[in-house]
């Protein structure tokens, strides 16, 4: 199977996005809610209908950026929020983008790719962060199978993959998860270190 554009624009056509929770979810929400400097670049990558980016807007934050492959939910985000601005909905490739952040919020793009591309999100991460700048958010917490996406994961496997780049913070079992991901998520704060 090819996760490539044409396979993520049909799955929102047909709906067939049951990872969408219609909202931004609570561990992610509370995280924003601690963030007290609204200038923050932040990116949110495989953004999907990003409810996440939708919440920092409606906060003050005029700094948020999204990327997905897919057109789809980049237009329902702009639907649901007017005056988010078009320059920050950026259609393509995340492994072909060319900025750098402050913070990137991961919320369900690493368990949609295809593992054999960890390696490759870890270094465009360090590439995307500015010196400390931090990648914050969610990894699933099940064990990693050929079926997929979601592909899951361990944080054994998280720390051997991002701790050569990163300052691990925090990287713990998700207390506030919504019900149906609940002890299947790991809520992460790593910071770049070099």
């Amino acid at each position: 199977m090819k996760l490539d554009e044409n396979y993520w624009a049909t799955r929102y056509k047909e709906n067939r996005i049951k990872w969408d929770i219609g909202e931004v979810s609570t561990p992610i929400k509370e995280y924003i809610d601690q963030l007290e400097d609204k200038s923050l670049k932040i990116l949110i990558p495989g953004s999907g209908n990003s409810y996440e980016a939708e919440y920092l807007h409606l906060q003050g934050f005029k700094n948020v950026f999204v990327i997905d492959i897919a057109r789809e939910p980049l237009e329902n985000l702009k639907n649901r929020t007017p005056n988010f601005p078009e320059e920050h909905l950026i259609q393509n490739d995340f492994f072909e983008l060319n900025m750098q952040f402050d913070l990137i919020l991961e919320q369900t793009f690493f368990c949609a790719l295809n593992p054999s591309l960890r390696p490759k999100y870890v270094e465009k991460m360090k590439e995307l962060l500015f010196l400390n700048g931090k990648l914050v958010g969610l990894f699933f917490n099940f064990k990693l199978t050929t079926s997929g996406p979601p592909f899951g994961g361990s944080a054994e496997e998280y720390l051997e993959l991002f701790h050569p780049h990163f300052k691990i913070l925090q990287l713990e079992d998700c207390y506030n998860s919504i019900s149906p991901r609940s002890g299947n998520e790991l809520f992460f704060i790593f910071k770049k270190i070099k």
